[in-house]
């Protein structure tokens, strides 16, 4: 199976959750279906099937997670000597050539990913774009509003 690239934050919080569902999820939910048991006859209980759902959605990101994390490998650019160059874990600006807005973000895993946190998918167009540039490189990136070239004005290790 293919390696899976997270930050260290990444990681840390995946494993967060991972203990969060072991721990008081799951615990939870097994409460909730032996309560619906105890209402009688299941086939016309809601409670315990849906509880049961629950269940399934847990288990099955219990497992996702775990399938996730003995694959992950964790890439901590903070240990790395700064070298100007876009890699995976950077945080970087960029400013739109056309416009002059400025924008920043963190290239990271899929499962980090949130735009509104300025973290972008390694496999977003934007970062494919930006890998293995560097700063006062000028990139064209086909966005759905067509090409639009931006300008990279700094890379941070963070």
């Amino acid at each position: 199976m293919q390696s899976i690239p997270m930050t260290v934050r990444g990681a840390e919080l995946m494993r967060q959750e991972l203990n969060e569902l072991k721990t008081v999820t799951r615990p939870k939910i097994v409460n909730d279906i032996a309560i619906a048991r105890e209402h009688g006859d299941l086939k016309e209980n809601a409670e315990y099937h849906a509880a049961r759902e629950q269940q399934g959605f847990c288990e099955g990101r219990i497992q996702e997670i775990e399938a996730k994390l003995s694959n992950v490998q964790i890439i901590d650019v903070t240990k790395m000597p700064n070298t100007g160059k876009v890699i995976f874990g950077t945080t970087v600006s960029i400013v739109n050539v056309e416009t002059d807005e400025e924008v920043k973000y963190q290239i990271v895993g899929d499962d980090e990913a949130d735009i509104k946190q300025q973290r972008i998918s390694v496999n977003s167009p934007i970062a494919r774009g930006l890998i293995g540039k560097e700063v006062d490189d000028a990139v064209t990136i086909k966005t759905p509003n067509g090409d639009v070239e931006f300008e990279i004005i700094d890379v941070e290790y963070l």
